[in-house]
């Protein structure tokens, strides 16, 4: 301590005054009486030395009243000189002999979104983040409790972080330790496997105290996870990681420790992602729920959701323009009744298996192998997938499906080596591999899927070949809205303006000068059999299949589009409007209007997202067409239509997370035996056995 005028001398009367006649300075014992002088232009260390004691057993009393003295006297800190060795001890998370001192434990500190937590190298997200740009004046200004992402924008994202190696917690919180584990542990361990060890945790005494809420709180949230069919999934799984129907049931586990009553909840196809095994368990949350005093509204297309619900509403009688009225309502079995339901019909008439005679598949069938695949949570598994065939992967949720056919197969075949697995042979047949997934067509306004599929083309030659547009000395170029001459330079050829908000979302109005159309007056003025081109733009395909029927190139690609069940799409539909499955099915439109003879594979992830019952038909006899032509077609999915109309099944599981990974069964369906797979698709196809 710096020895200011007068400080020592009131220390040493303060001493005096209760009865200690030393004091130590700089690590020798002084005398209060006298008081000797000391250089008041050096920092001093000084020390009240309280008690000198010897530890045995029968002197503990002196020594617990010593240490309390001392740590009054000292607030809070104490200093234990044994035979010339110094030990400083605190009650204050502070040690005086380092200089290091650590804030008081806070429920923040163990929070990777909160600045007191968080990794200070890495933010929290547990990556090693190359450059960092900030992006949100909460961030710059210290804003607590936000989630990270939306603060920071990170530029390159490489391996995990070397601070804290993946945990996105400070060494502080990671120091801190509960049956001899941090919380980075607890967190990274399965909701299944972690509801069981605090079931069999038992505590005494001050524990039992402290806990005994706090257990009962994590068993009652780690058993909603998991009754909503969750358990596989780790507590640190990065949220972006989660599926959408993952994230719905993370939701719906939330709602069900809230013990709300009176509630209106609004679910959007909660059923995506599932296997028929956890779509019961989802029904029965569903209807815990609603025996809490709840009312669910779910929009859903799903087979068994629609059977047990109470009250249904039909839409119809078509999609897009062709939709919008209430058909049929009441029970499933009121829809059934109803002569102009869709829907009612294939409950009353579901569709047969298998739609066409299944494909042999022998021993001496060309195939590709995947062998010893151990990315992620496989366990060295060998697959095998016949060419020329539908080959289905199905499984539960989390038990690898994504990771053999996308992670393995496809990585492995478009980089020409193998990824995720040992090697995997018979690649070079294939000579190209394309992943049909539900990502955007395009991502701007001027992608349409006319434009996409390429039909857009023919069209404007069909207008440039017009007397109108031969006399202006027009060319097809005149009918591109992407191109200045014909298209409106107001929008360029959009048809909407954006209106950007200073502090509100951007708006996009239609355009004042083309009126939607797209096309200045002139171009506009040229008509195809009476139309214009706007106005084809605006048809439906139904309508311009109709329109063009004359024209067989362009009918043959909107006799596709009306096959997979997109009819009701204008021709000129902004691709940023279309839904994921609607995108994914213009992109095997687009692979079906293909001309060459490419031996292709083609992975697709769950085709029959947001698809009805009548619409998944159409996707089964468009696959069916792409493996008649020569390609292969490797499907992940839950949809026992789909699964009943594969000529080949690899079945993973047997179940999620770290219980999955393992081969359960790969042969043709009839055969399958065990597992959650075998025992929802026995039953189904013994039900729909076409003759």
């Amino acid at each position: 301590m710096v020895n200011r005028k007068g400080f020592y001398t009131d220390l040493a009367k303060w001493a005096l005054g209760r009865g200690y006649w030393q004091l130590r300075v700089d690590g020798k014992l002084v005398s209060t009486r006298p008081f000797p002088r000391i250089d008041r232009f050096k920092e001093h260390t000084i020390e009240l030395p309280v008690a000198e004691l010897k530890v045995e057993a029968r002197g503990e009393k002196a020594l617990r009243e010593a240490l309390a003295k001392t740590l009054d006297i000292g607030k809070g800190v104490v200093h234990v000189l044994n035979e010339k060795r110094l030990q400083v001890f605190s009650t204050k998370r502070a040690c005086r002999a380092c200089g290091r001192s650590f804030p008081e434990l806070d429920p923040r500190l163990f929070s990777y979104n909160s600045k007191h937590g968080w990794c200070a190298a890495c933010y929290g997200t547990g990556l090693a983040i190359e450059e960092v740009e900030w992006t949100d004046e909460r961030a710059r200004t210290g804003a607590e409790d936000h989630v990270l992402d939306s603060w920071i924008e990170w530029l390159e994202v490489e391996e995990l972080c070397a601070e804290c190696n993946g945990e996105r917690l400070n060494p502080e919180a990671l120091a801190v330790r509960w049956r001899g584990e941090n919380i980075a542990h607890y967190a990274s361990q399965p909701i299944e496997l972690l509801k069981k060890f605090f079931a069999r945790t038992s505590v005494a005494g001050r524990e039992a105290e402290i806990s005994r809420d706090i257990l009962a709180e994590l068993g009652a949230r780690l058993g909603f996870l998991q009754e909503v069919g969750l358990g596989y999934l780790t507590l640190d799984r990065s949220a972006p990681t989660l599926s959408g129907g993952e994230a719905q049931r993370i939701r719906l586990a939330a709602q069900l420790g809230s013990n709300l009553r009176g509630v209106c909840y609004i679910l959007d196809e909660p059923t995506i992602g599932l296997h028929h095994r956890d779509n019961r368990i989802l029904l029965d949350v569903l209807e815990k729920l609603e025996a809490k005093g709840n009312s669910l509204v779910v929009v859903e297309h799903d087979e068994d959701t629609i059977r047990r619900a109470h009250h249904v509403i039909d839409l119809g009688p078509g999609a897009g323009k062709l939709g919008g009225q209430v058909i049929a309502e009441g029970a499933a079995t009121d829809l059934m009744q109803h002569p102009d339901s869709l829907t009612g019909r294939f409950l009353r008439s579901p569709l047969l298996h298998p739609v066409q005679p299944r494909r042999p598949v022998s021993r001496g069938n060309p195939s590709i192998e995947v062998q010893k695949a151990k990315l992620h949570n496989l366990k060295g598994i060998d697959a095998r997938i016949p060419l020329e065939r539908l080959t289905v992967v199905t499984g539960v949720s989390g038990s690898g499906k994504s990771t053999l056919a996308r992670d393995v197969l496809y990585e492995s075949l478009v980089n020409r080596a193998a990824v995720g697995c040992k090697t995997v042979k018979g690649a070079q047949t294939i000579e190209r591999t394309l992943e049909v997934d539900q990502t955007p067509i395009g991502k701007t306004p001027r992608s349409c899927p006319a434009t996409y599929v390429g039909f857009w083309d023919a069209i404007r030659r069909l207008f440039a070949d017009t007397s109108e547009a031969r006399m202006r000395g027009w060319t097809a170029s005149r009918f591109s809205f992407n191109t200045k001459g014909g298209r409106c330079e107001a929008c360029e050829g959009q048809g909407i303006k954006k209106i950007e908000m200073s502090f509100l979302p951007d708006v996009r109005v239609t355009c004042e000068g083309c009126g939607g159309a797209r096309f200045n007056p002139e171009t506009l003025q040229v008509r195809l059999r009476g139309r214009t081109v706007g106005e084809v733009l605006a048809m439906s395909v139904d309508e311009a299949l109709e329109f063009f029927a004359a024209h067989p190139s362009i009918q043959r690609c909107l006799q596709l589009l009306q096959d997979v069940g997109l009819g009701y799409l204008t021709l000129g539909q902004q691709s940023p409007t279309l839904s994921g499955g609607e995108a994914q099915r213009i992109k095997l439109v687009y692979e079906l209007s293909k001309t060459n003879a490419i031996k292709t594979l083609y992975v697709l992830d769950e085709p029959t997202v947001g698809l009805h019952m009548a619409d998944v038909e159409k996707l089964i006899r468009v696959l069916h067409r792409l493996v008649d032509a020569g390609n292969t077609a490797v499907v992940i999915e839950h949809n026992l239509d789909i699964i009943a109309e594969a000529d080949w099944i690899i079945d993973l599981g047997p179940e999620g997370g770290g219980g999955g990974g393992a081969i359960v069964y790969q042969g043709v369906p009839e055969s399958i035996k065990a597992g959650h797979t075998a025992r929802a698709l026995t039953g189904f196809l013994a039900e729909r056995k076409a003759a």
